[in-house]
């Protein structure tokens, strides 16, 4: 597709949470990720698609600033922070779920909440005062999980979670951190089928319902075709196609590189 290269349409209309120009990253001198550019406008869902080992969750590490880019830059906000540590990313906005679940097994289902919604408001290093003094991050985790349909399971242990429930978790973690864009790496990854589609209404409420700019991997394309404005498709570490889901589903390129067959 000519169109990637260039100004993306969606983003001009309105201010780009996310801008990306340029970025490349290698290791050993093999290429993972080569010249990728993309604007993500605030409030949009992008999905991002590939075959295994098209740089998919190696172009989140960049973003989320796990691994430095080679080349390039990153802007959150209009914000360059192609340097920044994660947890400055995290503190300007950017927030992350990994393919494998991060949760406290050993803690209850509020107290990860919790933790997160404290860290958030710089309350987690008082240590002189006892932990549930802090109601304004025991409510904001409340409401979290509330938005995610697990306050009927707040005191119980994360580990006792069903797996689609421990992504809901993490993203109620999220939530609490008040991101102005979240990154979610492969959230079905692992999810029973009968517990996808509640995993996939939750995602579509925190998009939509809460203007949520969402960025996100996945395989399961039913999932993903539900779901996004523009879909990304990677293919060996470069960006071949950025459009709406049926102009890239119907694209004789990402046929041949991804799909295989006509859809």
């Amino acid at each position: 597709m000519q169109g990637v290269t260039k100004e993306d349409p969606a983003a001009t209309l309105v201010r780009p949470v996310l801008r990306v120009r340029g970025l490349g990253w290698a290791v050993g001198g093999a290429q993972i990720v080569s010249d990728v550019a993309f604007d993500v406008a605030q409030g949009e869902f992008v999905a991002v698609i590939g075959p295994n080992g098209a740089g998919k969750t190696s172009l989140f590490n960049l973003i989320s600033g796990l691994v430095r880019p080679g080349s390039g830059s990153i802007e959150l906000d209009r914000t360059d922070i192609t340097s920044d540590p994660p947890h400055r990313r995290a503190r300007r906005g950017l927030g992350r779920t990994f393919q494998s679940s991060s949760v406290f097994a050993g803690l209850s289902v509020l107290e990860n909440a919790r933790l997160a919604a404290a860290a958030h408001r710089g309350s987690c290093l008082r240590l002189w005062r006892r932990a549930d003094a802090d109601t304004g991050a025991r409510q904001a985790a409340l409401d979290a999980l509330a938005r995610v349909g697990l306050s009927g399971r707040a005191p119980d242990l994360a580990g006792a979670l069903s797996h689609g429930d421990k992504r809901k978790l993490e993203i109620a973690i999220l939530l609490v951190t008040e991101p102005r864009l979240i990154l979610l790496d492969e959230p079905m990854a692992g999810v029973g089928t009968a517990d996808v589609p509640a995993l996939t209404e939750v995602i579509r409420s925190v998009h939509r319902e809460e203007g949520r700019t969402v960025l996100m991997v996945e395989h399961h394309m039913d999932v993903l075709l539900g779901l996004a404005d523009r879909v990304a498709v990677m293919h060996h570490g470069r960006l071949l196609a950025l459009d709406t889901p049926q102009k890239v589903m119907a694209d004789p390129l990402v046929q041949d590189a991804y799909l295989g067959e006509a859809l």
